[in-house]
């Protein structure tokens, strides 16, 4: 969904991932073994994103809340869907402008444009360091109850630029009402197994400008 606005993708040709191993940036162990690594890598992930802005895409979601009750759920860690003025965002696996207490009660603080860089010895005010509010492998998915929920809900499903191999996030179309369309946009071709899906094999600026041609018909 974000590449458009410059965002590397998690799993795509050249992406992100390529260039760090998960095991040294994205997990538990990781943070413990060498912190300042984990914390170096997620601040220069917080300078990426305050230098890009929403694509057409995220524009358009946007947009279709005047006309539709809109709910986002996104395994994206930007704040991207926000800032093009969506209302209902659930994130699967964190954000990443936001930090927590290592303490056991895992307070959440907001960053700022102004103040993006957590460094080793950054602590709360009870004095537990601050981590990155993102949801590493090998972590539970606190939203993902809320999230199956919004989708056992939806009257249309849309799903936006993923690999669908991500779980358990790939696993919420299963929850979705077995009646409904389901629409995926994405540029690549992807292996589907459920013959309720209809691609648009477009970009998401592309993408979500026919869909919601479609949509508007309907």
């Amino acid at each position: 969904m974000s590449a458009e606005s410059g965002i590397q993708t998690f799993r795509g040709a050249g992406g992100l991932w390529n260039n760090e191993r998960v095991e040294d940036v994205a997990t538990p162990e990781a943070f413990h073994r060498n912190p300042q690594k984990v914390l170096d890598f997620y601040n220069h992930r917080r300078k990426e994103l305050i230098n890009v802005q929403p694509n057409e895409g995220h524009k358009i979601l946007a947009e279709l809340e005047e006309k539709f009750d809109v709910r986002i759920v996104t395994q994206n860690v930007d704040n991207l869907h926000e800032r093009a003025g969506s209302s209902h965002v659930l994130h699967l696996h964190g954000e990443l402008m936001k930090v927590r207490s290592t303490g056991f009660s895992e307070e959440i603080f907001e960053l700022t444009p102004e103040k993006i860089e957590v460094n080793l010895g950054d602590k709360c005010p009870k004095g537990y360091q601050l981590r990155p509010h993102i949801v590493w492998f090998g972590e539970a998915v606190p939203e993902i109850e809320n999230a199956i929920e919004e989708v056992g809900q939806a009257d249309i499903m849309l799903i936006i630029g993923t690999s669908m191999q991500v779980y358990p996030a790939a696993g919420l179309i299963n929850h979705a009402p077995y009646d409904i369309p389901i629409y995926l946009i994405d540029p690549n071709q992807i292996s589907l197994y459920d013959d309720r899906i209809i691609v648009i094999q477009k970009g998401a600026g592309e993408g979500m400008k026919e869909f919601r041609e479609r949509i508007l018909k309907l």
